[in-house]
């Protein structure tokens, strides 16, 4: 793509401070100097160590024709006559709308489902693509785990969940040109902050709500400021122009938002958008306490009309799911209440946990497509499980393994209760927590894991630039809290292969070993190195020197 730099900082968004040079052809954009080549227009964003303005020599030295900085630059570097230079306030929340621009504004020409929450954002960002191809229409998404510019799913590089604005608006333009009808965005509260504007200029038609619990604090500061960041993707559904030109053709997408009416949250989320909102629930049964086999709380109050979709007789196992999903709202041409209209729904997923996903996707799709429920149900049985969400791996290894992306408190809460409930021996688990981020999880990821398991192994997730066992310590803490010994139920083992190998040499006949937050990610991040890490192809690795290499 080529654009001359004039026609790229025509929106008025941009908050343009100076100006200097000239109007260079761009020909790609770049926010990371190792990625710039001739004729790329490179943004200078502050960084949490760093920051950008000391790169923009290494990025004019590789061939970047253009820089947008904030903050001063050196006046050796502004004295470059042929670069054009662009001073703005915020660096990063230029990035959006000049990304935008550059690409083309592709969600105008797109219908785009955002998709928010702290867990289970990925597998439903996953289901509503697969549902909308297996409904016949083509689509694209961007999630944690993988992405699809309208062909088959490709693994994620980045441990970024919601990208760049210069990738997110890149990707969408492919998405466009490849014909796409609809794109599915894994919405972070990263991706939602109006201080990193990774989704500005992203014209919204259908916001889903998950869940919110803590985490992301050393970011966001307070659980409100958590929140209030999510709700930013319903309050887009109101500033967005739902009249799109896709596929050639003027339509008006419909715009809405979807909760998850367990959640404490439900109202806030309803109440930060003036467009249509529509529920989901299993009253209870399918989440924290339906897990620990406990009555299930008062669902939190939601406005009465709400309309939503109820799951009931929820049978999960290892390898399948079945429900009921119900439709108690249903009414006629005239307005007239209806029966209650069941439509059964199985899937080869695991998890009772999966049923608000696959609600959360059905009625996301439904409503865009036009498509009657009864008939995307079926569909369900066709969806692929996200890779590295309650994967079981089986080599023939007496003991059952599971590989799984959970790394919070509330994560823990809802995966280790029922396997627990169905475990014949030992529970062990390996997992960290990550570097520079939330501290106060730490210890209560601990409280949690002694409850529910055996051994407990912590071993390293992205230390960054923290000191690894002083990391583990923390969530050893809240382990010890709930009994657990050093050396006899309890092991700090930061070297990751190595804990992986301690758990395989203490699992014995009918135990169960859950290998839990790397799942899908492809490195360990250290503070002076980036280690290459497949936590699945490592496990085999390990059955393998045991002498397991498959049935």
């Amino acid at each position: 793509m080529k654009k001359f730099l004039d026609e790229i900082l025509a929106d008025n968004e941009i908050g343009i401070c100076s100006r200097t040079g000239g109007n260079p052809e761009i020909v790609d954009l770049a926010f990371d100097s190792r990625s710039v080549s001739e004729g790329t227009l490179f943004f200078a964003l502050p960084g949490t160590h760093t920051t950008g303005n000391a790169f923009v020599k290494s990025a004019l030295d590789a061939g970047a024709k253009a820089v947008v900085y904030e903050g001063e630059l050196d006046e050796n570097i502004l004295a470059r006559k042929e670069i054009a230079f662009v001073k703005v306030g915020s660096a990063r929340k230029a990035m959006a709308p000049i990304s935008a621009s550059f690409y083309g504004n592709p969600s105008r020409n797109i219908a785009i489902i955002g998709v928010t929450g702290t867990e289970g954002k990925s597998s439903t960002v996953s289901f509503i693509w697969q549902l909308l191809r297996l409904s016949g229409h083509k689509a694209g998404f961007i999630s944690t785990v993988q992405y699809s510019l309208g062909g088959e799913a490709l693994a994620n590089p980045n441990h970024t969940t919601t990208p760049e604005a210069t990738i997110i608006q890149k990707h969408l333009r492919g998405m466009v040109d490849n014909g796409c009808e609809f794109a599915v965005i894994e919405t972070s509260s990263h991706g939602l902050s109006p201080k990193l504007n990774r989704t500005g200029n992203i014209d919204f038609d259908c916001g889903v709500f998950m869940n919110v619990t803590l985490e992301h604090l050393e970011f966001h500061g307070t659980f409100e400021q958590y929140r209030d960041d999510k709700a930013n993707l319903f309050r887009k559904l109101d500033a967005s122009n739902h009249d799109k030109t896709i596929l050639g053709k003027k339509v008006s997408v419909p715009s809405f938002g979807i909760v998850n009416m367990e959640d404490p949250s439900a109202t806030y989320f309803i109440k930060a958008t003036k467009k249509p909102v529509l529920g989901f629930t299993t009253e209870g049964k399918a989440g924290k306490s339906a897990a620990e086999g406990t009555e299930a709380s008062p669902l939190p109050p939601v406005p009465a009309d709400i309309p939503f979709l109820l799951a009931r007789n929820i049978a999960a196992a290892r390898f399948g799911l079945a429900f009921d999903m119900i439709e108690p709202h249903a009414i006629d041409s005239a307005a007239r209440p209806l029966p209650p209209k069941v439509i059964r729904v199985k899937a080869p997923l695991p998890g009772a946990f999966n049923t608000y996903n696959i609600m959360a996707a059905m009625l996301a799709v439904s409503r865009l497509t036009g498509t009657p429920l009864e008939e995307i149900a079926p569909l369900a049985q066709n969806l692929v499980p996200v890779k590295g969400r309650m994967t079981v791996i089986d080599k023939g290894q007496p003991f059952e393994l599971i590989v799984d992306y959970a790394h919070t408190p509330s994560s823990f809460e809802t995966i280790f209760p029922p396997v627990r409930r169905r475990c014949a021996g030992k529970m062990i688990c390996v997992f960290g927590s990550g570097g520079e981020r939330d501290t106060e999880k730490r210890p209560l990821q601990g409280r949690v894991a002694a409850k529910f398991c055996d051994t407990v192994i912590l071993a390293d997730e992205d230390p960054r630039g923290e000191d690894s066992v002083a990391l583990l310590e923390d969530i050893a803490a809240g382990s010890r809290d709930e009994g657990k010994q050093d050396g006899k139920d309890l092991f700090i083992i930061p070297d990751r292969p190595s804990a992986i190998r301690k758990a395989f040499s203490l699992a014995k006949n009918d135990d169960i070993v859950l290998l839990l937050g790397k799942a899908h990610e492809n490195s360990i991040i250290y503070k002076d190195r980036t280690m290459p890490y497949d936590e699945i192809g490592e496990a085999e690795k390990a059955l393998a020197e045991i002498g397991f290499c498959g049935k």
